[in-house]
């Protein structure tokens, strides 16, 4: 049966949907639920929670195709990308799910009804193994299925075994593997030639049985559970009957496009080719997903995804752009199945655009200096300290430059290397303080209520101390410390909102709260006992700073007005990539590639604005957090949220999941300024904006500002743009007339200078300082000298403050000879400097002005040396 593969893909989502399983969309890349993990790596991982209880959904039963990256942390396989039939950086994993509903015979009959009868392989082209241990499954395939006993092994735990971790579920697999036939290399699974390409694994089903303890012991699960998994790119290459991935009509389709865009034949099995359209999937969707090109974490890795398709591109003879053009061809193969990657299309062609400009500017470099350092090479070991500097330097990561190195057999020299990393971080290391954990280590067990959305005084229980890095029961007057009370309405840093101050008293106690912050279950009062001393068990009066507080409150429901506007303004694929809400300012970071211009950014603030004096009041609810999507409320990008939320919503102007305090109404922040609008990393941007008070104090201070510019140039306020612009016209003139008098003097200095001029074996030799010269009129006088003299070498100084500035130049007959970078250098080293250039012109600076006479005596010698 040939089939495409996006047929695959909804036969198989249908096959389930039929049988009672809920179609589960794609979750994003970026797992919202596992800090452990870089990146969606497996179809199960949306659904970990679920399986460990944590979790419940409206269904027991699921299927879905899940997007998956394999390319960093522990799951990785860029680096066999290209030179193998079936790695990818990016793939589809279908999958059908049961939280504790059907267990093995119902899964193992679903995935040989649809393999055998939806999409028709035969029978006896599988084989099917499972875990040595467990005859349940055993029987079923054998006794009900009816596998032939020929076409099936029982195998070790090492492949047949599955667990979440050292500790938790797990349970025996069963896998299904394609036989391509005699013809092929390769022995069955579970033979020493199983590594072969004859049996390819189409699906796996994990039946998740067991909680492993820490002792080893294994109980039997109350629910078990069935995760399975089956590469749609590896099942689609089955049906179409190749071998390689890289040949099924997807990767046909994006290879004929990359050979396309860079101008390569139009060949399946060039490894470049094949790299460059595997990697065009991984980073588009990692961009879809909200991942940025950076210099760290994830960001990092997709930095590193696109510069290897780059290179690839360059091996290829690609020297110009090309990475982004894929974008177009990809959508055609993937948008029906994922809308929202043809949403986010313009974003992610202009992010990939902007990162192969940067790259593209010194990957010409990083090159040459690796095939410099290649033909010096003694030996098949590349230095660890090329490796660094052309990750260093340059930016190359190493599997970069690992991948140039395996095509010429070579290795790398990884000790070295990471030496040399180990040097820089102990460097950084040295050059940072890092604010250590409250708690100094030490385990916060305690729990606290928090109050302060309704009040901002409380009175509670001190049920822990710490100082010093330890848990004590006293804090004595003048000691640092944390407080730990079992009700307050001090707020802990949070989603962008600083920590509350101000006091925790009692009769002759007082301890002064410098911030707030969150230890586990527990609210840390972090400050100074300033009377008395403090004990566990004490009853204190909580007073947060009040002031603080509402100004804080003004820029953080000021940040959720401006969120708004810009996805109004520049697109749905603006997405909050951090922030802070401080009393005195906000700081918005945003995805989106380029800078926002002045009057697009003034347009914005307008507009928010006009909201806050729309005084919409706060509504603010506690809900389920599907009730709470449904009202339209906006989750932070890759957030991980429990069943009930809080929704922060203000009329029809906002409405998002938010755990920090807000004003009553939006009236209440009176005035919006933007400050600043700058970039911090690829494709992230950062806003910077003032309300309130200071807002207002802003505004004034600017007033003054211009009131004072206007008395300078004696206008009045309303017409200073005028009277600005007359005296940059008039200074402007000035200027041009100032240059033209320059070059006349230059003109004339030339002349006297040619006069002067030595004879040196027929070279026309100039060597003298100019007063009040600039580098331009060196340059300038320099240049008629050339033309004046013939066969010349030329060499002129000026001094302006304290500071010794050379320019050289030699006529192009000399060039083979005499270069005026090695002359200008000769001179500078006199003068206590050094510098370089073309043969033809150079530069250079000096910091010893004294000693400029004797340097340029120096020059008609040095002149007749380098002719001899």
């Amino acid at each position: 049966m040939t089939i495409t593969s996006a047929e695959l893909r909804s036969a198989f989502l249908e096959y389930f949907r039929k049988h009672g399983h809920e179609v589960v969309p794609s979750s994003p890349l970026v797992p919202g639920n596992d800090p452990t993990l870089l990146f969606t790596n497996a179809g199960m991982v949306p659904f970990k929670d679920v399986f460990l209880g944590r979790e419940e959904r409206g269904y027991t039963r699921a299927c879905s195709s899940q997007r998956c990256v394999r390319a960093g942390g522990k799951h990785n396989d860029l680096e066999n990308v290209g030179y193998t039939a079936r790695h990818h950086t990016f793939f589809e994993m279908l999958g059908n799910f049961s939280f504790g509903d059907y267990f093995k015979r119902e899964a193992i009959r679903f995935a040989w009804e649809f393999l055998t009868r939806v999409i028709e392989l035969p029978p006896e082209k599988l084989w099917v193994t499972v875990f040595e241990e467990d005859d349940e499954a055993a029987r079923i395939w054998l006794e009900e299925i009816g596998v032939s006993p020929e076409r099936f092994s029982r195998i070790g735990a090492h492949d047949n075994f599955w667990s979440m971790g050292d500790t938790g579920p797990c349970g025996p697999c069963s896998e299904i593997f394609y036989d391509h036939g005699p013809d092929v290399p390769g022995g069955p699974p579970g033979t020493p030639e199983e590594d072969g390409d004859r049996f390819v694994e189409v699906w796996n089903l994990v039946f998740m049985q067991y909680n492993r303890s820490a002792d080893g012991s294994m109980t039997e699960l109350p629910k078990p559970s069935i995760d399975t998994g089956m590469g749609l790119e590896r099942l689609a290459a089955v049906l179409q009957g190749v071998h390689s991935n890289f040949e099924i009509d997807l990767f046909q389709n994006l290879i004929r496009a990359a050979a396309n865009v860079t101008g390569a034949t139009d060949d399946l099995d060039n490894s470049s080719l094949k790299v460059i359209a595997d990697h065009i999937r991984a980073c588009a969707f990692l961009i879809t997903d909200g991942v940025f090109p950076s210099n760290e974490g994830r960001g990092y890795v997709l930095r590193r995804i696109i510069r290897r398709a780059v290179r690839h591109g360059y091996k290829l003879g690609q020297e110009e752009i090309f990475f982004h053009r894929l974008v177009q061809p990809l959508v055609d193969e993937m948008g029906a199945a994922y809308p929202e990657l043809v949403a986010q299309q313009v974003q992610v062609e202009k992010l990939l655009k902007r990162e192969e400009e940067q790259f593209q500017e010194t990957l010409e470099q990083g090159l040459k200096l690796l095939e410099g350092d290649l033909k010096d090479l003694s030996g098949s070991v590349i230095p660890g300290a090329t490796v660094f500097k052309l990750y260093d330097t340059y930016g190359f990561p190493v599997d970069l430059t690992a991948d140039i190195a395996r095509e010429r057999d070579l290795s790398l020299d990884m000790d070295g290397f990471e030496a040399h990393m180990e040097d820089q971080r102990n460097r950084a290391r040295a050059a940072s303080q890092f604010r250590a954990d409250h708690a100094g280590g030490a385990e916060v067990s305690a729990r606290s209520s928090f109050t302060g959305y309704e009040q901002l005084e409380d009175s509670g229980q001190v049920v822990a101390l710490f100082a010093d890095g330890r848990a004590v029961n006293q804090l004595d007057a003048g000691q640092t410390g944390m407080v730990v009370l079992d009700r307050t309405p001090f707020y802990a840093e949070s989603g962008g909102q600083v920590g509350d101050t101000g006091t925790l008293t009692a009769d002759g106690i007082e301890f002064e709260v410098e911030d707030t912050a969150r230890q586990g279950e527990a609210i840390g009062h972090l400050g100074r006992v300033r009377s008395g001393a403090l004990a566990v068990g004490q009853t204190l009066q909580a007073r947060v700073d009040a002031e603080r507080r509402a100004a804080t409150q003004l820029n953080h429901t000021a940040t959720h007005l401006l969120h708004a506007v810009l996805r109004e303004r520049l697109g749905t694929h603006v997405h909050q990539k951090g922030s802070l809400v401080a009393p005195d300012r906000l700081r918005f970071d945003i995805s989106h590639p380029e800078p926002i211009d002045s009057d697009e950014l003034q347009r914005i603030e307008q507009i928010v604005n006009a909201r806050i004096r729309e005084n919409e009041p706060a509504d603010i609810r506690v809900m389920p957090y599907d009730q709470a999507m449904e009202t339209g409320a906006m989750a932070l990008f890759g957030e991980k949220y429990g069943d009930e939320v809080r929704v922060v919503r203000f009329g029809e102007l906002t409405t998002e999941l938010c755990g920090g305090t807000h004003v009553r109404r939006t009236g209440d922040i009176g005035l919006f300024r933007i400050v600043e609008e700058t970039g911090v990393a690829a494709g992230v941007r950062r806003i910077e904006a003032i309300t309130g008070a200071r807002a207002v104090e802003w505004v004034e201070e600017q007033a003054q500002t211009l009131g004072r510019a206007a008395e300078l140039l004696r206008a009045r306020p309303e017409t200073l743009q005028v009277r600005l612009e007359q005296v940059l016209d008039k200074s402007r003139q000035t200027e041009k007339e100032l240059e033209r008098l320059k070059q006349k003097l230059a003109s004339q200095a030339g002349g006297d200078l040619a006069d002067s001029a030595v004879d040196v074996d027929g070279v026309r030799v100039v060597a003298s300082t100019l007063e009040g010269g600039d580098a331009k009129a060196l340059r300038d006088t320099v240049d008629q000298l050339k033309n004046k003299l013939g066969s010349a070498a030329v060499v002129l100084a000026a001094v302006d403050d304290g500071k010794v500035r050379l320019v050289a130049g030699v006529t192009s007959d000399l060039t083979d000879r005499v270069k005026a970078g090695d002359l200008v250098n000769a001179v500078a080293q006199q003068v206590g400097g050094r510098g370089g250039g073309r043969a033809d012109m150079a530069q250079a600076g000096g910091s010893e002005p004294e000693r400029l006479p004797e340097a340029m005596q120096s020059v008609p010698e040095w002149i007749r040396q380098q002719l001899q």
